[in-house]
């Protein structure tokens, strides 16, 4: 007997997930399924990507479904359309046996008339990013008033993305006395907020420890010169000759031009991000789930829902500016119990980073240092060795030539033949390195124990904005908001440090209460801007108002400007041209302009 059939599944989907080679459940689907598959139960899990969510909560969503009628009954919620994509799929190989059940993919990237006709056309479950759907709902095309089972999958990214009001708004449409699954890899204060108003006495699971990694997931930091980052990347690279892995980047324009690097050099690379198309997204996707792609560059976002398997290193090329995403990027690896390398690439002053990390994931990293020209051509040489000893002889294609070969190389000994072979390969190494120099950084005690405190204490206080690199902010447009908005001087502000979703602003003292009352009512590209004061010796004190909007009066607020920034940043986010929070240096392209008319607006506030 099949174990997912012990646990409660029907035989019609224990022989679909039979015929794709599932037959014993992961820890969390052994625990999950059968809390589910309860006639009524809101439920919290915890647990790690590459754990086997997707099934999870899609095994029991099928058997609750009823095929017969064609309405909308489940709605399923992931911050991107990759994931999306992914689950969509898994839940129609995993229905195959379970009669005429229609799932609908509603992302943003994609023509919004095409999902308007797929809804037309009748669907029981939905998957959706929560910026297009927000659009479809408000245009009467999503119904989900009727829906009797929500799963907010990777809960903890979508708030991180941005898209807490989406989430308010969708689930006020949905039914009181539906049944909620929310799945996250984090517990953030956010998410326990959303639990807390939308759920009814949830049963929590946990499956490890939450926020930590794969327990078969090595963690290894370098630390270099930041000019020194791509050569380190490539030393890396070379020395696991082996490599199937990730490199991740912060922004769109990094993430192109790492990939373009590599390429020139002659590496078997490509890059993903939210500048592509959908086309080129799942073009570069298949060229990688084939293998024919050995190094994927990708931002945070486009590689939401990446789902393939024995990815062997993530490499972080910068570390992501939300410590807790470094577990979404490491989940990429050391998925379904296999092994796996999460290596940072780092400089001197991110080291307090990789302790606070270590903190939260609950595992210490090894430090280690970038392999010098020895070691890489050491290394590429045993590689070629074990290449030639497992490779596959086709013996009748070569046949024909081994003749002309034999007689070439008759005044050769084996051993000269072996040595002039390789040596093929390894002088190509060994020239390319001849003349490189040690690119690591010798770290002091106080190096290794510097913490977070001694980073960001400074002499004055800090203000606290909502609003970051995701809203295409950077060092000098925000200061030009700043002084635009609070009406002081360029010297009244100091250093800012500018994150995904929030800022932090140094201020002068006597001027940082003005400054926070400057900011009442203020809304930058469609979101409401909030300020707050932030202990000048702790970073993360101030997101006590994370999330936007959070607060106030309900009586609502006077919309005193609207500001957006130049240049166009794509529509990555889901949200009808709305940029997504991998580029820096981008604006807002109006596609969002519906999500904020006056209707939603008194709505919301």
């Amino acid at each position: 007997m099949n174990k997912f059939e012990e646990i409660g599944l029907q035989e019609e989907i224990v022989k679909a997930i039979s015929e794709l080679g599932f037959e014993n459940p992961t820890p969390i689907q052994e625990k999950t399924i059968p809390v589910l598959l309860k006639e009524h139960q809101d439920f919290i899990g915890l647990a790690q990507t590459g754990t086997g969510k997707t099934a999870a909560f899609g095994l029991p969503l099928i058997q609750k479904i009823d095929a017969d009628a064609i309405t909308p009954q489940a709605l399923v919620l992931a911050p991107t359309r990759e994931l999306c994509v992914q689950i969509a799929k898994d839940i129609k190989s995993f229905s195959k046996y379970s009669g005429k059940l229609e799932v609908a993919t509603v992302y943003g990237g994609e023509s919004m008339d095409t999902q308007i006709k797929q809804l037309k056309r009748g669907a029981q479950i939905i998957v959706a990013t929560p910026g297009r759907l927000t659009d479809l709902i408000n245009r009467g095309a999503a119904k989900v008033k009727d829906v009797r089972i929500v799963v907010l999958d990777e809960a903890d990214e979508m708030l991180n993305m941005g898209f807490r009001d989406e989430l308010d708004d969708i689930l006020k449409d949905t039914p009181s006395d539906k049944s909620t699954w929310l799945f996250s890899a984090t517990m953030p204060k956010e998410v326990r907020e959303i639990a807390k108003r939308y759920m009814n006495n949830p049963f929590e699971l946990t499956v490890g420890q939450k926020n930590s990694g794969a327990e078969n997931l090595e963690h290894i930091y370098y630390v270099v010169q930041s000019r020194d980052r791509y050569a380190a990347l490539k030393r890396i690279i070379d020395v696991n000759h082996d490599i199937f892995g990730i490199v991740f980047c912060r922004t769109k324009m990094e993430t192109q031009e790492v990939a373009e690097n590599l390429i020139r050099d002659g590496y078997n690379a490509d890059s993903l991000h939210g500048d592509l198309s959908q086309q080129q997204r799942d073009k570069v996707m298949g060229r990688y789930r084939q293998r024919s792609l050995q190094i994927l560059v990708a931002t945070d976002v486009a590689a939401r829902g990446i789902d393939v398997n024995n990815v062997t290193h993530v490499i972080h090329y910068n570390l992501p500016d939300e410590i807790e995403n470094y577990t979404h990027r490491s989940g990429r690896t050391a998925r379904a119990g296999k092994s796996g390398v999460s290596i940072a690439i780092i400089n001197q002053k991110e080291v307090f980073r990789i302790r606070q990390i270590e903190k939260i994931i609950n595992k210490k990293f090894r430090l280690e240092r970038v392999p010098d020209a020895d070691t890489v051509c050491e290394s590429q040489l045993m590689g070629l060795v074990k290449k030639v000893h497992n490779v596959k002889v086709d013996t009748e294609e070569i046949s024909q030539y081994l003749p002309a070969i034999f007689e070439e190389l008759n005044d050769l000994s084996k051993e000269e033949v072996i040595t002039r072979f390789v040596s093929i390969e390894f002088n190509r190494f060994l020239e390319y390195y001849r003349n490189s120099h040690d690119i690591n950084i010798n770290l002091s005690e106080k190096d290794h124990a510097r913490g977070e405190s001694e980073k960001y204490r400074s002499g004055k206080p800090r203000l606290f904005l909502n609003i970051g690199s995701m809203d295409g902010l950077d060092t000098g447009k925000m200061l030009g908001l700043l002084i635009d908005i609070t009406g002081l001087d360029k010297t009244a502000f100091g250093r800012i440090d500018i994150k995904g979703v929030y800022s932090f602003i140094d201020v002068e003292e006597d001027k940082l209460a003005a400054a926070v009352a400057s900011f009442d009512g203020e809304v930058f590209k469609g979101r409401r801007v909030r300020a707050d004061v932030s202990d000048n010796n702790t970073r993360n004190k101030g997101k006590k108002s994370f999330g936007g909007g959070g607060g106030g009066s309900d009586d609502g607020f006077k919309k005193k400007r609207s500001y957006g920034v130049g240049g166009d940043r794509g529509g990555s986010r889901d949200r009808g041209g709305f940029g997504s929070r991998e580029g820096r240096g981008g604006g807002y392209s109006g596609g969002r302009e519906k999500s904020f008319g006056d209707k939603k607006k008194k709505k919301r506030f």
